[in-house]
């Protein structure tokens, strides 16, 4: 009795020591909480889509405003290395990058990031071709301001509207393509908790009687992209002149 010392008999062990536990979402196949780990892949998730918008952010407008501003000789090779970065399977880039780079944490954002930045860099591109013949470009050169602050003071802050409706869907598009990494065993590595790698865990359940173990990460998946596109839809119409 010396190790319930605020017991006096068997029954009040039990009602003061003993207690039973819900788990909301069930365990998975190893006994784990699912609802726990579910919480806990949300990180991935969301750091996945931070990490590679904005790395495809700092590439995209840095080589975009390049092409756009300087255009000749500069323009043609960064365009071609733009439609060469385009014509591969974003996926099968992905997946050769985070081969090359390792398997790990770190390795996916970057390998996300090195191949999200195409779509960035084309659309600053127009954007800065169009800006910089306006009028105030052209005083702004007048004035005898030198090209890099042309660039960043006066034609990157009216260039940027698309980028942000554009990062909207790049941060939807990073959460999937990290699921279906961690899904082929080459994204996030145990025991940190990855949406794809909990139904990679447990899709042969679909059939086994227990199909929520594999459904429920999917529809998290699927809710959290469907939230993010329609963010990116809002902020067109929010920053679309013409409304």
């Amino acid at each position: 009795m010396a190790l319930f010392s605020n017991a006096n008999s068997p029954s009040e062990i039990e009602s003061n020591y003993i207690s039973e536990k819900k788990f909301i979402l069930g365990t998975d196949k190893y006994g784990r909480d699912l609802l726990s780990r579910m919480l806990i892949g949300i990180r991935i998730s969301l750091a996945i889509g931070f990490v590679a918008v904005f790395i495809s952010l700092i590439i995209g407008i840095t080589l975009g405003a390049i092409s756009g501003f300087y255009g000749g000789k500069i323009d043609a090779a960064i365009m071609w290395l733009i439609n060469v970065t385009w014509s591969i399977p974003t996926l099968l880039l992905v997946i050769a990058i985070t081969l090359a780079l390792g398997k790990g944490f770190w390795q996916v954002f970057i390998a996300v990031g090195l191949t999200m930045w195409v779509e960035v860099a084309r659309v600053v591109r127009g954007q800065v071709l169009s800006v910089k013949e306006m009028q105030f470009v052209t005083a702004a050169r007048a004035l005898g301001y030198n090209n890099w602050r042309i660039i960043t003071k006066h034609i990157l802050p009216n260039s940027l509207a698309p980028v942000i409706i554009i990062s909207a869907a790049n941060f939807a598009g990073a959460i999937l393509i990290e699921s279906g990494l961690s899904f082929l065993g080459i994204g996030a590595q145990p025991p940190m908790p990855s949406w794809g790698g909990i139904i990679k865990d447990h899709y042969a359940y679909i059939i086994l009687g227990k199909p929520y173990l594999a459904v429920i990460p999917g529809v998290a998946i699927m809710s959290l992209v469907t939230a993010f596109m329609l963010m990116g839809n809002a902020l067109r119409d929010v920053l679309d002149v013409r409304n």
